[in-house]
């Protein structure tokens, strides 16, 4: 038998899911990491507990295999989170954890980049919106607040690229990483010289920049010893998590939408070249450089829910606990009780800032419109409802972009909830299909690996492994409601972020 495993580098756990020559899930491994916020804003991981992390699913999955003499794991292959940052000195010593994609304590940098100008002409070149959470504007934060460390720093690396050193001894990045890093011109699929420029970089402080398609092999020994795989088993670079995602459910054809939501969320289309939005407000990310990707991301998705639920029902939590069930199934069931629209409450979920549409790391979240006639029910359903309208507004902007959305396949905890598909397909008037393949990132990878090997020769061959899917039809008799709230919801949005930066200035003063 032929394996080959799909490895998903995430913001809070490494999954490593292992595949038969049918591209069918034989075994799942997730192995769990802090994510570090000593500090207002700071959203830190540790390099040691990631590689361990790292090391224990991979090899606990290739003992569920329990592989015979004359079986073989063809390849691993990654899809990863994107937008991280590590610097290391000339030693290969790391200076720091790792800075991820939620760290937020660059936002003086990043605005201070947005008014001068330089910031949307870098936009054009690389893609990458002008936020915190790019390595672009945490170079800046280094440079101004951290001068012993960016003085020392010789390297810098994301987390995929840190695994790949330690365990081959090489120093790359995929043009997929790369893409989202704000210093990668994806025109020129090169390190971008205005950005280096700003930073005070050197191109060879960076990694060189590969293909997806590109693999290792020749593994530390002691690593391949401890995972239980021969040292020369390719490695594929892969992809990042955001374009792997639309691939993994088959929202590869024009028009057609992919929506993930776990902790956080992103919609995204593909597109055969770049685009750039005139107005900042989507990114451009690689999955190749034929295939790429044009979207929003949004940091609020199912943390917001997950906040809900340890704030507003803790009760319920306790009773779910008691009944062995789920407490988001209790918590939906509680929600499917409130109409739609809430009856009029609306919510903000900007309770970790906001990319897009807003690009705001100041942005913080707020209910609007309570009476009392509203209930815990009411803001449970506006949570759920003012997530959904949030990504319903960047779906606005990329329109503006790339055109019309023709269908939407969704992915990611919430699909796996039919009140919030419904609610999906009512607030954007369109069927939302929900594939079968819950570990679309970690087998949109093994397809990558399956392309580098020579196996396949075109990425679309996935279509034949996503297996069955189910489809919400929209209810028309919820669009008025939802038509009425989403102008409300948009405008107010805009309103409130006058007020944004003073709030959160506000609430660093008085952290405790």
């Amino acid at each position: 038998m032929d394996y080959m495993i799909g490895v998903d580098l995430g913001t809070t756990s490494t999954k490593a899911v292992l595949f038969d020559d049918k591209n069918q899930v034989i075994a799942t491994v997730n192995k769990g990491y802090q994510l570090y916020r000593d500090s207002s804003d700071m959203a830190e991981e540790d390099l040691n507990e990631i590689f361990e992390a790292f090391i224990d699913a991979l090899g606990d999955v290739v003992r569920s295999a329990n592989l015979k003499a004359d079986d073989k794991i063809n390849a691993v292959s990654f899809s990863s989170a994107m937008h991280s940052l590590i610097a290391f000195d000339k030693d290969w010593q790391p200076l720091t954890r790792v800075i991820t994609w939620a760290d937020t304590r660059a936002v003086k940098y990043t605005e201070e980049l947005k008014k001068s100008g330089l910031g949307q002409e870098i936009y054009a070149k690389t893609g990458t919106p002008i936020h915190p959470m790019a390595p672009l504007s945490k170079l800046l934060w280094l440079k101004a607040e951290h001068p012993d460390i960016y003085n020392n720093a010789a390297h810098y690396l994301g987390i995929k690229e840190y695994l790949f050193h330690r365990l081959f001894n090489v120093n790359k990045m995929d043009i997929s990483i790369a893409s989202g890093t704000g210093l990668f011109n994806i025109f020129d699929l090169d390190w971008d010289e205005q950005a280096l420029a700003v930073t005070g970089l050197q191109k060879e402080q960076l990694p060189q920049p590969v293909e997806p398609y590109e693999y290792e092999t020749s593994m530390v020994h002691e690593y391949a010893t401890v995972i239980g795989i021969p040292a020369d088993t390719p490695f594929v670079y892969g992809a990042g998590d955001g374009p792997l995602s639309n691939l993994g459910v088959n929202a590869v054809k024009p028009g057609v939408a992919a929506i993930t939501i776990g902790t956080s969320g992103a919609i995204r289309v593909v597109s055969d070249k770049p685009v750039i939005d005139p107005k900042g407000r989507t990114f451009t990310y690689a999955l190749d450089k034929d295939h790429w990707v044009v979207g929003g991301p949004v940091n609020n998705g199912g943390d917001v829910f997950r906040w809900a639920r340890d704030n507003m029902f803790d009760a319920e939590k306790s009773t779910a606990a008691l009944l062995g069930t789920d407490a988001y199934d209790l918590m939906t069931q509680i929600a499917s009780r409130v109409p739609a629209g809430s009856e009029g409450l609306i919510f903000h979920p900007y309770l970790g800032g906001e990319r897009a549409p807003i690009w705001d790391a100041n942005a913080r979240g707020s209910f609007f419109g309570l009476n009392h006639s509203h209930t815990r029910a009411h803001m449970l359903r506006s949570v759920l409802e003012g997530i959904t309208f949030n990504v319903y507004m960047v779906s606005l902007a990329l329109e503006e972009v790339v055109g019309g959305l023709t269908s939407i396949q969704a992915t990611g905890g919430f699909a796996r909830s039919p009140l919030w598909r419904q609610m999906f397909a009512d607030i954007f008037e369109q069927p939302v299909t929900v594939p079968e393949a819950f570990e679309s990132g970690a087998l949109a990878a093994v397809i990558v690996a399956q392309k580098a090997l020579g196996k396949i020769d075109d990425l679309y061959d996935i279509e034949q492994y996503i297996g069955s899917s189910n489809t919400y039809q929209p209810k028309p008799e919820n669009f008025e409601a939802y038509r009425e709230l989403a102008p409300i919801f948009i405008r107010l949005s805009r309103q409130l972020q006058t007020e944004y930066e003073n709030i959160a200035n506000y609430q660093r003063k008085h952290a405790k």
